[in-house]
């Protein structure tokens, strides 16, 4: 008899990722020593040396599982922990300690140990100072992810698994929505993110019920964040009221729905950014600067795709660049009446001279 149907779900999930990151894995270059010594008599000429070296395989890859001890990311655990060995995985986890509530030390450890008891190895706890910005849901974000980048690098992990699912997916889109921040808000996580493809994301399809539902038939001890049943919290909000709150009003399948507008919202995304990267280097000028007139005849989706490149480039934090941002740029190029600068994030100024289109820091 086979495992449970959502054991059998997550550890499927799982083994698709994997097997990509094997396949990526094998396709790197192994490395070839910058020099060799001077041949001594027993040993092969130096190209039999070469090619012996090109030919040793990488060691294998590690992937590290991030766990808070929350129903999903203790599932990923379960999962990594039983197909990591038979592909010959190396396999770890980590889990980030924000400090936001009391005892919160204790839980990491109790995360810890029972990570060492699923046989992952290495296993890490870190903590971290939350600061402000962006708001407590955003810097607790930011503050997490830079310690998965850091112990993926001090590891030498080839990616980090996060536990998100389907209905996370939905609420990010959800907030999105109401931010109003246009269709890359809208294609919510990605399956693979993060520089050099780093974060990995198995359960995007799988539904939060099945995680839950993995644990509890392999008897996993989990921990419920009471922050996540906050209403002080947006996206807490959103989880116990709104999304109810919709299919009641439409019927089930919203959760699907929001999950599939994401899918195809990225491929549209994707598709425009591509787009724009090419456009770009046609309506710049022999000097660099951007022509308006060139800009103005651009479709106004790749066009302000264009503008928000330029402004990022020129120092305006990507994460404070909004939507209104941008739009009062493009007014320079659509709507010129001889207004003056734009004030951009990062003290960037966008200004409109000559026909030219002129974004820089002071």
């Amino acid at each position: 008899m086979g495992p449970h149907p959502a054991v059998a779900a997550i550890r499927l999930a799982v083994r698709r990722v994997l097997h990509d990151l094997l396949t990526e894995h094998h396709r790197a270059p192994a490395a070839v020593p910058h020099a060799l010594p001077h041949a001594l008599p027993h040993e092969p000429p130096p190209s039999s040396r070469l090619r012996s070296s090109r030919e040793v395989p990488p060691p294998p890859p590690l992937v590290l599982v991030a766990c808070s001890g929350g129903a999903d990311s203790m599932a990923l655990a379960s999962a990594l922990a039983f197909e990591a060995p038979k592909l010959g995985i190396r396999a770890g986890g980590i889990t980030v300690d924000h400090g936001l509530q009391p005892g919160s030390d204790l839980r990491a450890a109790e995360v810890v140990q029972r990570l060492r008891e699923l046989g992952l190895d290495p296993v890490d706890s870190v903590a971290v100072t939350v600061g402000r910005t962006g708001g407590p849901e955003a810097a607790a974000r930011d503050a997490r992810y830079a310690a998965l980048d850091t112990a993926a690098e001090r590891h030498g992990a080839a990616a980090v698994l996060l536990g998100h699912t389907r209905d996370d997916q939905a609420e990010t889109v959800l907030l999105g929505l109401a931010r109003g921040s246009g269709i890359r808000s809208l294609s919510g996580m990605a399956a693979v993110s993060g520089a050099g493809g780093r974060y990995r994301r198995p359960f995007l399809e799988l539904d939060r019920q099945t995680a839950r539902k993995a644990c509890m038939v392999q008897s996993l001890p989990v921990w419920d964040d009471p922050h996540n049943a906050d209403p002080a919290y947006t996206r807490s909000r959103l989880r116990h009221e709104g999304l109810p709150a919709l299919e009641k009003a439409l019927g089930k399948g919203v959760v699907e729905a929001l999950a599939r507008t994401a899918r195809l919202s990225r491929d549209d995304a994707d598709a425009l950014d591509s787009w724009a990267s090419q456009a770009e280097a046609t309506v710049r000028d022999a000097a660099g600067f951007l022509e308006c007139a060139k800009l103005y005849a651009l479709p106004p989706a790749v066009r302000r795709r264009v503008l928000r490149r330029a402004a990022i480039e020129a120092g305006s934090p990507a994460g404070s660049l909004f939507a209104r941002h941008i739009e009062e740029i493009d007014r320079l190029i659509t709507g010129w009446r001889g207004q003056g600068a734009i004030n951009l994030p990062g003290k960037v100024v966008a200004r409109r001279q000559g026909g030219r289109l002129v974004i820089r820091q002071g």
